[in-house]
């Protein structure tokens, strides 16, 4: 009777050990991972309803003074008479 008890018992705590140690792996590697691709989803989805709702303005002004946020937002310069965003060149020595 003492056996089965202990063997019961090891059974038990075998399981506790492979349960948290699965849980480790899954915090330190796979959470991470999915974490960053849900990110990246969510932004191609924001860009694509920006987009959308960019399109969808009736006044061509209204789509210029939007287009240009956007691009002071990333940092960019916007270029009024080809109507583009661009990269901001690097200063020389900088």
């Amino acid at each position: 009777m003492f056996s089965r008890i202990s063997l019961a018992a090891g059974a038990v705590a075998g399981g506790l050990v492979v349960f948290l140690a699965m849980q480790a792996v899954n915090a330190i590697w796979l959470l991470p991972a999915a974490r960053s691709e849900g990110r990246a989803a969510e932004r191609v989805e924001v860009q694509a309803a920006t987009t959308k709702a960019i399109g969808e303005l009736t006044n061509a002004a209204d789509r210029a003074r939007v287009n240009r946020r956007l691009c002071r937002e990333r940092g960019w310069v916007y270029l009024n008479g080809a109507g583009q965003c661009v990269e901001r060149a690097t200063e020389p020595g900088g």
